[in-house]
């Protein structure tokens, strides 16, 4: 996939970057993820063809692969006898008691992250519970967690 800007001239991508062309065919929309070329798009019935994951599942798959990597990184670091781990994150929209907005309109919904962690390894509890600190500390996780501030311009 090219990556071009409105007047056909290249984009330079770097660590972090996206770059998303809609043609008018539907949901299916390429991407360039600093160079890895990709595909999202909405499962069948959300109108899409499921030819990649939606856009929430790789909100999700950020999170889920921030957390491993950081987690088999701090493993390594301090010599823990980890051989695998794997994570699981679920994204759903839910009512929340504390919603600011649920008072005033019925349909105010939150996004929910649940992550599930699964260390194997010869750990004990004292381990097991730093590496779920060190989760909370994800690059991702703590992106997610802050104040994001999203400025949107045409080029």
């Amino acid at each position: 996939m090219a990556t071009t800007g409105s007047t056909g001239a290249p984009v330079a991508l770097g660590e972090g970057d996206a770059y998303a062309v809609s043609d008018n065919s539907g949901f299916r929309t390429p991407l360039d993820i600093a160079g890895h070329p990709a595909i999202a798009d909405e499962p069948v019935a959300r109108g899409g063809t499921d030819a990649g994951p939606s856009p929430y599942g790789m909100l999700s798959a950020a999170l889920a692969a921030c957390t491993a990597m950081t987690l088999h990184a701090y493993a390594k670091l301090k010599g823990l006898p980890v051989t695998a781990i794997r994570v699981l994150v679920r994204h759903e929209k839910v009512h929340e008691i504390d919603c600011e907005r649920c008072e005033t309109d019925a349909g105010a919904k939150v996004d929910r992250l649940e992550r599930t962690l699964w260390i194997d390894g010869t750990l004990d509890d004292g381990a097991r519970a730093r590496l779920l600190q060190i989760a909370e500390r994800c690059p991702v996780h703590r992106t997610l967690q802050g104040s994001v501030r999203i400025v949107t311009r045409v080029g």
